[in-house]
Order: structure tokens, then C-alpha cells, then sequence
């Protein structure tokens, strides 16, 4: 098939019936004010909002904000607002154009313009993925506020980081009278609704100002998997698609989303299509992180310390895939109760056969990316459950001592592994201060605040499970460190 339309209104036509959106690009007005246009947004809310508004109508349209780069925003607006969206390892590859998309933003380049549509009372909902770092949390939820931070929540510099964009929005919503809006927090942050309250709170305090009425912050769980695009993948997109697309993402067929029902703007129908709508978001949320999130991890970690480059490739690693479903069954699982007729062990076993999907081409290092940021989430708290009962992780252990070998930043077979991490810099100075052993290693990390609690930098017997496990990885490496652990 030779492909001969750039993606953008004037090849819909021409595109393959199942190919092209579910509503008519320019035809739904904006109710929604997205952070962060990269690709999950683009793959799972975006879609979602798309198909309720096609199924049940609504004025529904997401303004997509890119809060730095402006590189996929011009993709972006070069094709009318469309991409598409193609799933792969389920047979044959499927793309589909999306045209949900009714605005667009540029927190860095106008910030000004974002708070404005915010503010505006047609916005019913202003949703984020913009990962956990951008929040500026510490793992306690304390707001990390510094002079830049300051003076953009007081209006002494233009608002262009997340706290900031949404007080400034927020106090210009309520003295122009804009009505209720919800905050939706899509990303992977324990407790989201709440802990993103608690940062409006926080940094509201510091502007002079309160929370105003009528803004709720509901919890909520997203999961479908959605590797970075390469340019397999763009090639691919356009055989499927009959077009070409400068601005495709790639994703998995499973998808799903819980929230907790509290829009006092009102909602798209997306229980009509799909979406879990409950009154409490908390097991789904443990699940997801800690028996997906955390053990997604563990794959990576011990997948680039093993010289792999793709997830699928760390589970053919001999003895990796019976130690993560040890991980799961004997760490995990003992936490906490999983929703209403779903078991943990199942779902790490769902999770687990999502992992092996190579057609994700899904690369360790990539979701080895702000492991300070994300293991907090996904794995310090199954630690201290177990600890608090008294219990001794194994498992957990041997991954978190995983992510300091890694960021160590040399694989076993001595090749440099890059430290992506907002606090890089601190931990490399800690290692840099440490004697270079496995207790001066998990000594010099354990004592970062930033990352560890005090009641889990102070644990004797955790200190001691990551001596034993660092050091076997060391000596040892990780392929003769995990054979014979599934057993």
C-alpha cells in the first residue's frame, strides 16, 4: 500500500471507514483543559473522552497543553488537531485518527493564555498527566517551594509550572464567577485526588488565598501501556492508517480507568464506555501501582543491569519471571485488599503477560526514568506495610536494591546506564561521598529525605536486606543472582 495524505481534515475521506474519528474534528466545543499533551494522554483519556462524546454527546473537547517542548504541538496543529492511535500485538496492527482535540496551550511559551482557559467558564474539568516530578511534591506531599516557585504563585513571574498554572487559574475562575471544576489527576501518584488537593492547598496558602468553592479533586487509576513512537512505529501507523502521521502513538489493546465520581461540573458519559466510576479509587489504585507499576520496575532495573533493552526482553532472563511472581504473590499481595472480584496474584499474572507483548518494543530505560520520583509510589509502600506487620520483604528488597545498583550507573557487563532523574545530581554526590561498598552504597542513598522516609532510612533490617542483595548483585550480576529464584 502506498500512502499519499498527510494526516489533517482533508484526508478523512480518504482514510479506511474504521480508521477515521468517532466525532468530526471542530465539531465538540472545549469543556476540558488537559496538562500535558504527550503520549498516554493522547492514547487513553483523549480516546476515552472521544468515544463518550460519540456515544452520548456533550460539549466535551479537551484544550491539550504542552507544558515545555513545543514539538508535538506544532505536529499537532499542522494536521488540524488529529493524530492517531495504533495498537499493536493483538494481531494485526489498527490505527485510528482521533479529532477529540479543540484547542491548544503552551504553559511555557503562554502561560498567561493557559490560565485564562482555565479560567474560562466553558471548562468544566482540567485533567493532568504531566508525571510526578512536575507536581513538586515531596514523597510526604509537602510542596518542594523554592523563590522561582514563589513568585510565580504570588504573580511576581509568570505561572508556568503545574502549582502554579492551577492557583493562578483557580483564583481567576472564582472573580470571574466560572462555576464548579473538577481537578483530575492522571498520573501515578498514591492517593492523587487528595495528594493533589493538598498541593492546591499548600500553594494557595503561599498566593494569600483559600481553595474557592465547588472544585473537587477525585481520585483516580489510569492504566494502558504506551511505549515512546519510533520510527517503526510512524511507518507502521501509516500502512495502517492509509495516511501519514507526523504525530502517532503506539499502545497496547488493554486499557482502563477508575475514578471516583465527583465532577460537580458534570462529566462525559465514559462509564458508557468503559470507564469505572466507584466511590472509593483506593484498591484499584494499589493494584495498579503496586502490583503493575512496581513490578514494571523491577523489569527495568534488573533488565538494563542485565545488558536487555526492552521489557520483553528482562523476562527472558531465566529465573526472572518466577521471582517476579514471588514478588507479587509473597510481597505484594499481603498489603492490601484488591477490589471486588479481582485477585492480585491474577492481575500481576495479566501484568505480566502485558510485559512479554514485544510489539511494544517498551525499553527499560525508559521506564527506568525518575526512579526517586516513582518508587516512593510503587514500592516504598508495600516495604513499610510489611514492616509495619512485622513481616520481612524479600523481593521488594531485591528490587530496590536493583535501582541503587542501577543508579551506580554501569550494567553488569561494565556498559554505562544513564541516570534520567530529576534528583541525579544528589544522588550522584552521595555516591560520589560514600565509601564504594554495598553498605556505603545503600547508606549514602537510604539517607536521602527526598526519597526515604525517616521510619524506613532508620530500619535496621531493611538496611541489611539491601546490603545482602546489593552485594549479590554485584558480585554476582543479576542472571546468576535471580536463576533459581522463580523455584
Amino acid at each position: 500500500m502506498t500512502v499519499t495524505y498527510r494526516l489533517d481534515r482533508g484526508a478523512l475521506s480518504s482514510l479506511p471507514a474504521a480508521a477515521r474519528p468517532a466525532v468530526e474534528p471542530g465539531s465538540v466545543r472545549p469543556g476540558i483543559v488537559h496538562l500535558g499533551l504527550g503520549a498516554f494522554h493522547r492514547a487513553h483519556q483523549a480516546v476515552f473522552t472521544e468515544a463518550a462524546v460519540a456515544a452520548s454527546g456533550g460539549q466535551w473537547g479537551i484544550v491539550g497543553v504542552a507544558p515545555r517542548s513545543r514539538e508535538i504541538l506544532d505536529k499537532l496543529r499542522e494536521q488540524d488537531g488529529l493524530y492517531s492511535v495504533l495498537t499493536v500485538g493483538d494481531g494485526e496492527d489498527r490505527a485510528r485518527a482521533v479529532g477529540i482535540l479543540a484547542g491548544f496551550g503552551h504553559a511555557a511559551g503562554d502561560p498567561y493564555g493557559v490560565v485564562a482557559a482555565i479560567a474560562d467558564p466553558n471548562i468544566r474539568i482540567v485533567s493532568m498527566t504531566v508525571t510526578e516530578k512536575a507536581y513538586r511534591l515531596d514523597p510526604a506531599g509537602r510542596l518542594l517551594l523554592d523563590d522561582e516557585l514563589r513568585d510565580q504563585l504570588t504573580g511576581h513571574a509568570p505561572p508556568t509550572t503545574v502549582p502554579a498554572l492551577l492557583v493562578r487559574g483557580l483564583l481567576r475562575r472564582q472573580a470571574a464567577g466560572g462555576g464548579p471544576l473538577t481537578v483530575l489527576c492522571c498520573d501515578n501518584l498514591q492517593g492523587n485526588g487528595p495528594r493533589i488537593r493538598g498541593l492546591v492547598e499548600q500553594a494557595l496558602d503561599v498566593a494569600g488565598a483559600h481553595l474557592p468553592a465547588g472544585v473537587a479533586f477525585p481520585a483516580t487509576m489510569v492504566d494502558r501501556i504506551v511505549p515512546a513512537t519510533s520510527a517503526g512505529h510512524i511507518r507502521r501507523t501509516a500502512l495502517a492508517l492509509g495516511a501519514d502521521d507526523a504525530a502517532p502513538v503506539v499502545a497496547e489493546s488493554f486499557t482502563q480507568w477508575v475514578m471516583q465520581d465527583d465532577f460537580p461540573g458534570g462529566r462525559p458519559d465514559w462509564a458508557g464506555v468503559g470507564a469505572i466510576m466507584t466511590d472509593d479509587v483506593t484498591s484499584w489504585e494499589k493494584l495498579k501501582l503496586r502490583a503493575l507499576n512496581a513490578v514494571h520496575s523491577a523489569c527495568a532495573y534488573l533488565g538494563a543491569l542485565a545488558g536487555r533493552e526492552l521489557i520483553a526482553d528482562s523476562l527472558d532472563i531465566p529465573g526472572l519471571p518466577g521471582m517476579l511472581r514471588r514478588f507479587i504473590a509473597e510481597d505484594i499481595a499481603p498489603t492490601f485488599e484488591p477490589p471486588p472480584g479481582v485477585t492480585v496474584v491474577g492481575y500481576g499474572e495479566t501484568a505480566l503477560e502485558r510485559f512479554a507483548n514485544r510489539e511494544l518494543g517498551h525499553r527499560n530505560l525508559q521506564v527506568a526514568m525518575d526512579g526517586s520520583q516513582k518508587l516512593p509510589h510503587r514500592l516504598l509502600g508495600t516495604i513499610s506495610d510489611l514492616r509495619r506487620a512485622g513481616a520481612t520483604p524479600g523481593w521488594a528488597v531485591l528490587v530496590l536494591a536493583a535501582w541503587m545498583r542501577f543508579a551506580r550507573g554501569y550494567a553488569d557487563n561494565g556498559a554505562p546506564l544513564q541516570l534520567d532523574d530529576p534528583l541525579a545530581g544528589r544522588i550522584r554526590a552521595a555516591l560520589a561521598a560514600a565509601p564504594d561498598n554495598p553498605a556505603g552504597v545503600v547508606g549514602a542513598l537510604l539517607a536521602l529525605g527526598e526519597i526515604f522516609p525517616a521510619h524506613l532510612a532508620g530500619d535496621d533490617v531493611l538496611r541489611s536486606g539491601l546490603i545482602r542483595w546489593y552485594g549479590e548483585l554485584e558480585r554476582h550480576g543479576v542472571e546468576a543472582t535471580v536463576a533459581g529464584l522463580g523455584t
